[in-house]
């Protein structure tokens, strides 16, 4: 029986909720496929700080580090905005694991599924046949993290900087998962610059084209950021794999999750060389939800199904769980997010339910 161990950070606002379903799931997988899934959960965010002071307790930081994988839920509220920045919930514990444990790649599936086609802001005949496109997003380097970055102050003007840096290492290692992963798909990989005025984005174009050579089954074409977001809008079917840096990638998911509905069907994955990773939804803490009974768990339980593909190549689980959820879906079952002006929706406990009875009773073959 295979024994996986993961670190259970539910976080703040409706974190806890939405990982409560995500029990559920894991109870049938241990149940139905005969796999060892243990569970230890730690304080991390707002709770953290209200508990022990710091969004990222020294407790919680073993734990992951005794785990195989995290599975990470939402953080964040507005008892803790005004707090320094380098002390917020999502400053001070999410960007702390990705920097800590080498996360460096961000790959988040952007789906329409079918049946929700009214929940997009595109017209129909954009998105009638629906879309499936996955935005690999290098995660620790770029202009979020490149030095020196200052803010200065005079008595004439103020001004400040941010330096964006990139070493072809980062750039070959990101590329390469980015080309791994079209391979499994349609073979279709968008790389994603502005290569006409940023030497840096010269060089992950360069890099880029060169090793697409060792993957001569991939077709690889280039776009600048500007015109990537048109093209997105305009057409979305026509992307597959889509392959970015830091900052270019943030843009590019976001724009990919607004054309999805509902930033409630959205999850993520940030893993690192050893295939350790942090799963998590794409939305914040709604802390207008919390409590409230109503939160989309969906993004919870795709994030603990792309922990499975991911970090532990099961991806026969895997498949089942996104086919329970797609069955949930077909046979009409919406949270409140799904749901355009009409109280007819059901809550989060509830499909949490539905889909773990799918779940159940679907294949469990290999």
């Amino acid at each position: 029986m295979k024994k996986i161990k993961i670190a259970v950070l539910p976080g703040d606002g409706i974190g806890p909720e939405v990982m409560k379903e995500t029990y559920k799931i894991i109870e049938v997988i241990n149940n139905k496929f005969k796999i060892n899934i243990e569970t230890n959960e730690y304080d991390v965010g707002g709770i953290a700080i209200d508990n022990y002071g710091t969004p990222l307790p020294k407790n919680t930081l073993k734990g992951c580090e005794n785990s195989d994988s995290i599975l990470f839920g939402s953080v964040g509220g507005e008892k803790w905005k005004n707090l320094p920045f380098k002390q917020q919930p999502e400053t001070g514990s999410l960007l702390k694991l990705r920097k800590y444990f080498n996360l460096f790649a961000n790959i988040r599936p952007a789906i329409l599924y079918k049946g929700l086609e009214n929940l997009s802001p595109l017209k129909n005949n954009i998105i009638k046949n629906g879309f499936d496109i996955i935005c690999v997003r290098e995660l620790t380097g770029g202009l979020y993290y490149g030095k020196p970055k200052k803010k200065k102050f005079n008595v004439i003007n103020k001004y400040a900087y941010d330096t964006k840096i990139y070493y072809q290492k980062e750039i070959e290692r990101i590329s390469i998962i980015a080309f791994e992963l079209a391979l499994k798909r349609n073979k279709k990989v968008t790389s994603i610059d502005k290569s006409n005025v940023l030497n840096s984005s010269l060089l992950w174009k360069n890099t880029v084209n060169a090793i697409s050579k060792k993957y001569p089954k991939v077709q690889l074409n280039h776009l600048y950021i500007d015109n990537a977001v048109m093209q997105i809008i305009n057409n979305p079917k026509q992307f597959d794999v889509i392959l970015c840096s830091n900052l270019f990638g943030d843009i590019i998911s976001d724009s990919c999750a607004m054309i999805s509905g509902s930033i409630g069907m959205l999850p993520s994955a940030s893993i690192n060389n050893n295939n350790f990773g942090l799963y998590e939804p794409s939305g914040g803490s709604a802390p207008e939800l919390t409590g409230k009974n109503m939160a989309n768990p969906i993004a919870q339980i795709l994030s603990l199904s792309l922990l499975l593909r991911y970090s532990f190549k099961l991806n026969y689980i895997a498949n089942n769980i996104e086919k329970a959820i797609k069955k949930t879906l077909y046979q009409g079952y919406r949270t409140f997010d799904l749901i355009k002006n009409s109280n007819n929706y059901i809550y989060t406990n509830q499909i949490g339910d539905i889909i773990a009875n799918f779940l159940y009773k679907g294949e469990n073959n290999e």
